[in-house]
């Protein structure tokens, strides 16, 4: 079975200013054709700590490399990687000329140090960077592929996603280790996991279960090891049905798909259209709505009303609502969703107003109370929601809550009485 090394390259990971989130990424890719990583190695932006760490991964039958490709002067592995080949750098025309265009487009002179970017070993292989200007460069010495790649996560992701799994895939045993990713929200992980219950008839397939807490919600992460990719995928299936079929409500989505994006899919399937009515989100669910390609066909407006002035002049919130309940409360959000749906003609109203924190709590509306409402002309509701954590969670989970509101909504779902934790 062929070995795979990483060799992270950047100041920047030895300082601790940047999470080295490529080798994770590049890891898994490869496991998934079957191709094991055994050894990930991290080292500065230094020629000769390059050149050693090249030497010292020779023995393995793919070294993939990232960082260090840039336009300045601390960017030296592609040097590194002349010298450890033993050959010059010269200047690939078509990368120069593409670089230049660029900046053409930009309608900016190019600086001359992009020019560095065009240097490359003499017999390597250029890797297309459709994301960025530098290209990737696949060599040989040995028996041994090394892959160059740059250390922008997007830019890396795309070179090993096009060109490293296609070349490399044929190298694998054939066994290969298949993750799945289930994801979740409006649940806290330890009720899920009493949810899901008795895990002995996933297990029995093969097939290891995770509960991945996080701020977005509890993922279900899957994973089958050992098995041909098609049997693999089956027995993932069955898991998936297993899991679907005790908690399926709350399962939104496979792999990394956010929750707006289901949200919207939704929205394009039903015809259906929302406006929004935010206070203590401050249009951060407007945000999320609008982040997908094509959002204007279903939302039509979004109406941050922060001030109880606000609710009552653009949302038609009524004083004595407020002097009685308070912004945060039930009834408010409920005519906060109800008028934002008057105004715009939509199908849905939703809004939000809680108390996002750190101040402003007291004993009976604590930090982290929130409501989201709900109006479609024919029925109006509030939820009420205790989040309870810093400022900015408050919000995420308040945003969160409302898209999983709508996505209920849309697909007719009754809740089942758990909450976003």
């Amino acid at each position: 079975m062929p070995k795979a090394q990483i060799i992270s390259i950047g100041d920047e990971l030895l300082l601790g200013v940047t999470v080295n989130t490529n080798a994770p990424y590049i890891a898994r890719r490869l496991a998934e054709v079957g191709i094991p990583v055994v050894r990930i190695l991290t080292v500065g932006d230094e020629m000769g700590a390059i050149v050693r760490a090249l030497e010292e991964s020779s023995d393995a039958d793919i070294v993939v490399t990232t960082g260090g490709i840039g336009p300045t002067h601390d960017d030296v592995t592609v040097a590194a990687v002349a010298a450890f080949l033993g050959t010059e750098l010269v200047e690939d025309e078509s990368t120069l000329a593409r670089i230049r265009s660029i900046f053409q487009e930009r309608r900016t002179p190019t600086p001359e140090s992009s020019a560095k970017q065009a240097l490359v070993p003499k017999g390597a292989v250029l890797i297309e960077n459709p994301l960025g200007m530098a290209p990737g460069l696949h060599v040989r010495k040995g028996r041994c592929q090394y892959f160059v790649l740059p250390g922008v996560p997007s830019e890396m992701q795309a070179m090993v996603d096009r060109y490293v799994l296609p070349i490399v895939r044929d190298l694998g045993a054939g066994e290969v280790l298949v993750r799945r990713v289930l994801r979740t929200t409006g649940i806290y992980e330890s009720a899920l996991f009493d949810r899901v219950g008795d895990l002995d008839p996933i297990r029995s397939l093969g097939v290891r279960v995770a509960f991945l807490p996080g701020v977005e919600g509890v993922d279900i992460g899957l994973s089958v090891e050992g098995k041909r990719a098609e049997e693999a995928q089956q027995v993932l299936d069955q898991a998936e049905s297993l899991l679907r079929s005790r908690v399926g409500e709350w399962i939104y989505g496979v792999g990394e798909t956010p929750l707006e994006e289901v949200v919207a899919e939704l929205f394009f399937r039903t015809g259906k259209t929302v406006s929004t009515a935010e206070s203590c989100t401050g249009g951060l669910l407007a945000h999320r709505l609008t982040n997908v390609a094509g959002s204007s066909t279903y939302f039509e407006r979004g109406v941050v009303a922060y001030s109880n002035q606000a609710k009552v002049q653009l949302l038609g919130v009524r004083e004595e609502t407020l002097r009685t309940y308070g912004a945060v409360s039930e009834p408010t959000a409920i005519e906060m969703a109800e008028g934002v749906r008057r105004i715009s003609g939509t199908d849905f109203g939703v809004s939000t107003t809680g108390i996002a924190g750190p101040g402003g709590g007291t004993p009976e509306k604590p930090v982290g109370l929130v409501y989201i409402g709900f109006s479609d002309g024919r029925r109006s509701y509030a939820r009420q929601f205790y989040f309870r954590r810093e400022r900015l969670f408050n919000k995420t989970r308040a945003a969160l809550a409302a898209l999983d509101l709508l996505r209920r909504e849309l697909l007719q779902l009754k809740r089942g009485g758990e909450q976003v934790g």
